[in-house]
């Protein structure tokens, strides 16, 4: 489906043949960006399984992308995608034109992602929060799911996403799925099609790195970043950007005493392309051994 109108009216469909027949008339979406991989595809599955309607959205949204990103280049792999989703049982796949979703041009209604968005990857990308919790807003709208999916590799953006749901109380779930990751450790992502050989082994140092934080993490958060810092630092094909552990609970940078859960974060350029990944911490001190 490419217009909204359609949309609407073969959800309305599909809603009234499932529970025709007994079926389930949970609503799944999965937004998406396109030029699926294995990551989106474990989204798809698990929506699979938590309702029988899965609608999945392709739509490179342009309030993402900021002057000089790659929103021109972004790979678009409709027809590939579509053949992959069908496959999966997926019933509406919905490919709106940015004229569709934003008819006036880009929208001066927006969603603010507030403190938390300027941080990261909102520091090195102004206004990509406040765009993206814009379209999910809008495809939530526009869908009415009951279940939303989203993928733990852009932890910000889910810590956003549930804080909007939350803060302006919005009648959906959002359900995470753990981070994807290629057999070398690098966490999937559209644009690891832009890595060549060498940088794509260099890549593999940001999910090493996360494992060495994780291995230290009894020793506190500032022993558990030196640890990455030190291990990605061997890679030279790898120029870190940040670096940091963030409370779940505010997401905002844990102090040196912080003790429990927190998430690691760590960007980087390899080459010309951006990368992101995280990993969960536990900065519990380890029990001390009993005394024989």
């Amino acid at each position: 489906m490419t217009t909204i109108a359609g949309l609407r009216d073969q959800l309305c469909l599909a809603r009234q043949h499932s529970a025709a027949v007994g079926g389930d008339v949970n609503v799944i979406l999965v937004p998406t960006m396109g030029a699926l991989h294995d990551g989106h595809l474990a989204l798809v599955k698990r929506a699979r399984e938590l309702g029988d309607i899965v609608v999945v959205s392709i739509f490179v949204n342009p309030l993402q992308f900021n002057a000089g990103e790659d929103l021109g280049t972004y790979p678009r792999t409709l027809e590939s995608d579509v053949e992959a989703l069908a496959v999966l049982g997926v019933s509406l796949v919905f490919a709106p034109s940015a004229r569709e979703m934003y008819p006036g041009g880009k929208t001066e209604t927006r969603v603010s992602a507030g403190h938390v968005g300027t941080l990261y990857e909102g520091a090195a990308r102004p206004d990509h929060f406040d765009g993206m919790l814009t379209v999910v807003a809008k495809l939530l709208n526009i869908v009415t799911p009951d279940v939303v999916m989203f993928g733990q590799k852009d932890a910000q953006q889910v810590f956003l996403v549930q804080r909007m749901a939350t803060e302006l109380n919005l009648e959906v779930s959002v359900e995470v799925v753990e981070t994807v990751r290629e057999p070398g450790g690098l966490a999937l992502s559209s644009r690891n099609t832009y890595l060549d050989d060498a940088q794509r082994e260099g890549a593999r140092a940001l999910s090493a790195g996360l494992v060495a934080a994780a291995s230290v993490a009894s020793n506190g958060a500032n022993a558990a970043i030196e640890a990455a810092r030190a291990l990605i630092a061997q890679q030279p094909l790898v120029k870190l950007d940040y670096l940091e552990a963030v409370d779940p609970a505010t997401f905002l940078p844990v102090e040196g005493d912080h003790r429990g859960p927190a998430r690691m974060l760590v960007a980087a350029t390899v080459g010309t392309t951006r990368l992101i990944d995280n990993a969960e911490l536990d900065l519990t001190p380890a029990a001390a051994a009993p005394h024989e």
